[in-house]
C-alpha cells in the first residue's frame, strides 16, 4: 500500500510499510533493508576451515566467524564477493567456490540474505598481493582449525554468529 523511509545510512535503510493482512486489516511493518552478504567455509586438503575473530560492537564482543562481507561492489556477483572476502580477510584464495546455502537471518524485519559458499582448492596469497587490513579488521585474528573442532565450537557456544553456525554445520554434513 504505502512505504515511508525512516532512516538511510551507508549500509542500511529503515522503512515503514503499510501492509494489508489476510483479514483485510492494514498494519505497519518496520523493515530494515540492507546489502546482502556472503560467507565462506574454506575447507583445505587437511579438512581444516579458516575462522576469523573480530570485534562486533553490536554485541560488545570478539566473535569467531567465517570470512564474510557485504555484496556492495558494483559488477561483482556473490561468488566473486565471497572470494574477495576470503582473500582480504585470510590471505587465502580458492580454486573452487560452490554455493552451499542461503539464509534469511531474521525475515520478520529485514530483507537481508546471506549466501554461504564452500571454498576448496585453497592456496595462500603471495605476500606482495595481500590486503592491508584497517579499521575494524586491523586486529582481526585468523585461525585454521579442523572442521570437527569448528563444529564443536558451535555446540559449545564459542561460535554464535548465525551464518557461521549454519555454514559450518552444513559443510560438516556435506564433507
Amino acid at each position: 500500500m504505502g512505504s515511508t523511509e525512516r532512516f538511510r545510512g551507508p549500509i542500511l535503510r529503515v522503512v515503514t510499510d503499510q501492509v494489508t493482512m489476510p483479514d483485510g486489516k492494514v498494519v505497519d511493518r518496520d523493515i530494515v533493508h540492507k546489502f546482502n552478504a556472503v560467507g565462506v567455509v574454506a575447507l583445505d586438503d587437511q579438512d581444516r576451515v579458516v575462522l576469523v575473530r573480530q570485534y562486533r560492537h553490536a554485541v560488545g564482543a570478539y566473535l569467531w566467524e567465517l570470512p564474510a562481507g557485504l555484496v556492495d561492489v558494483d559488477g561483482e556477483d556473490d561468488a566473486q564477493t565471497a572470494l574477495r572476502e576470503l582473500v582480504e580477510e585470510t590471505d587465502s584464495s580458492a580454486g573452487r567456490m560452490e554455493h552451499l546455502l542461503d539464509l534469511h537471518l531474521s525475515p520478520g524485519f529485514t530483507s537481508e540474505r546471506i549466501r554461504i559458499f564452500l571454498a576448496r582448492d585453497i592456496t595462500e596469497v603471495a605476500p606482495e598481493l595481500r590486503h592491508q587490513r584497517a579499521g575494524e579488521e586491523a586486529d582481526m585474528q585468523v585461525r585454521w582449525v579442523p572442521l570437527a573442532e569448528a563444529v564443536q565450537m558451535v555446540h559449545s557456544g564459542e561460535i554464535t554468529n548465525a551464518a557461521s553456525v549454519a555454514g559450518l554445520l552444513a559443510a560438516a554434513l556435506k564433507a
